[in-house]
């Protein structure tokens, strides 16, 4: 496979539209407000990750084996799964205790921005022209 996090990011992307659609359309009226609002939440913080997944995976292309991004994508990924996940379930099935989970897909979200954030801050600039095209 070319690139995992590309993989991943485009599939999650695509359940993301159909679960956000399926909300808008099929839930709104089996739902409560607040169930809605919590499935709604799961829809877009995945939408948002899968795009920090595609990020991650075209940055990965310049440095593939970075430990960093690697991790930053998986804890990504794991976050897009309990995060969104957990959300869903509790708002179809009303698994209240289902809400235990979700901090702990926020905190891999909030892991994964860090991890990404500290390979920017390390990774040294390199001009893509060398001084004799200027």
């Amino acid at each position: 496979m070319q690139s995992i996090f590309l993989f991943f990011g485009a599939i999650s992307a695509l359940i993301g539209v159909g679960m956000g659609a399926f909300g808008a359309h099929g839930l709104k009226n089996v739902l409560s407000p607040e169930m809605l609002t919590a499935y709604h939440t799961g829809a877009s913080y995945q939408m948002w990750h899968a795009l920090g997944l595609i990020g991650i995976a075209l940055v990965r292309r310049d440095d593939p084996t970075s430990r960093l991004l690697n991790w930053a994508g998986w804890l990504m990924l794991i976050g897009i799964i309990l995060f969104s996940g957990s959300l869903y379930l509790l708002a179809i099935m009303d698994l209240k205790q289902l809400g235990m989970i979700t901090p702990f897909g926020g905190v891999s979200f909030l892991l994964a921005w860090l991890l990404l954030a500290v390979y920017a801050g390390r990774k040294p600039q390199t001009s893509r022209y060398s001084s004799r095209d200027r």
